[in-house]
């Protein structure tokens, strides 16, 4: 059927035989994993290695492994993260001192680096991080601490660092959620949020930082209604949407939507991967694991993965580096020195 526009999700910590026979059948264009697919370093190990030996290649695995509430590989087995917006926080009251703002991007930088590495050592080769979304006041709380900052300077600023961390242990980095989900007060995995801000004031803000990191490989789309770019449709659903974070904000390389099935997006599976791909977007992901809907999202999707995506795809995989030589003890034992020393200064 040819390399398949999505991004899926085995359903456990072992690849059923099923569940290959059907990768195999499909060949999406990489996998994601999920808690429920972590539970030992020798289990993930071949959890990943039985996923791209289903396809045939080295196919890109997937992680939210953002820190904080977000991250599937947990202790006691892999290292726990604080949200991203404390640990900015920790930070952020002393940044007048030249020498703390060093040590800010340093840290920022060093979460990067070592979560990448982390994740290279269990096969992971993509996270989906950094959020370039900006906290506000009115910021839903199941995403508020996942944000790198209050304002577009720290942010950008952040996510670059974390973005450069992340690239220097050899793992992608995916931009997220354009073009801001900063100002949705719902949850978009259980109700579509509207964003009632002019246009004019979301250019000046929310907009800048993925407009300053739109050379990163991949980015995710954000399931938001914007009515000044389209009252009738997400962005994710959306042609002028899309039209606009890929000539507006620059987000010209790979395209991936946030889940598929989170409520946010109405219609069927089947309706909204199709409408999602028609309006721009490169790659649909997939999450749940269920096997049936990914046989109805192949299915939907098939001839949809354009020569255009096809080779942002290539672009993105030819941007992974060779990870640096790190001594991961000193490193973490840096890092905590320096969030130690920001929280007692």
């Amino acid at each position: 059927m040819g390399q398949g526009a999505y991004i899926l999700a085995p359903a456990g910590p072992e690849l059923s035989p099923e569940e290959s026979a059907f990768f195999r059948q499909a060949d999406p264009w990489g996998f994601i994993l999920f808690l429920r697919n972590c539970e030992t370093p020798d289990q993930l190990r071949r959890l990943t290695s039985a996923l791209r030996a289903s396809v045939g290649r080295d196919a890109p695995i997937l992680i939210d492994q953002e820190g904080g509430r977000v991250q599937r590989m947990r202790a006691p087995h892999w290292a726990e993260w604080m949200p991203p917006l404390d640990q900015v926080a920790a930070f952020s009251c002393k940044e007048i001192d030249p020498e703390f703002s060093q040590n800010s991007a340093r840290a920022m930088y060093l979460r990067g680096l070592l979560i990448g590495a982390e994740l290279m050592a269990h096969g992971v080769d993509v996270n989906c991080a950094p959020s370039a979304d900006i906290a506000w006041p009115e910021t839903h709380p199941f995403l508020r601490n996942r944000c790198y900052g209050t304002d577009a300077r720290a942010v950008t600023a952040m996510a670059r660092h974390c973005a450069d961390g992340l690239m220097d242990a050899g793992v992608l980095p995916v931009l997220k959620h354009a073009p801001g989900h900063g100002r949705a007060t719902l949850d978009s995995h259980k109700a579509l949020p509207r964003i009632d801000v002019p246009l004019s004031k979301l250019e000046q803000t929310d907009f800048v930082p993925f407009k300053a990191l739109g050379d990163l490989p991949m980015a995710m789309t954000a399931h938001i209604v914007v009515p000044e770019i389209d009252p009738d449709a997400p962005v994710t659903m959306s042609a002028t949407g899309v039209h606009l974070l890929r000539k507006e904000l620059g987000l010209c390389h790979l395209l991936m939507t946030d889940d598929i099935s989170m409520r946010a997006l109405s219609g069927t599976l089947s309706e909204k991967a199709r409408g999602a791909l028609m309006a721009g977007c490169d790659l649909v992901l997939h999450c749940n694991g269920d096997l049936d809907e990914m046989e109805t999202l192949a299915e939907a999707a098939a001839g949809l993965f354009t020569p255009a995506a096809q080779s942002r795809a290539d672009a993105a995989l030819q941007a992974r580096r060779t990870p640096i030589d790190i001594d991961i003890p000193a490193l973490q034992a840096e890092f905590t020195a320096l969030i130690e020393g920001a929280e007692n200064a």
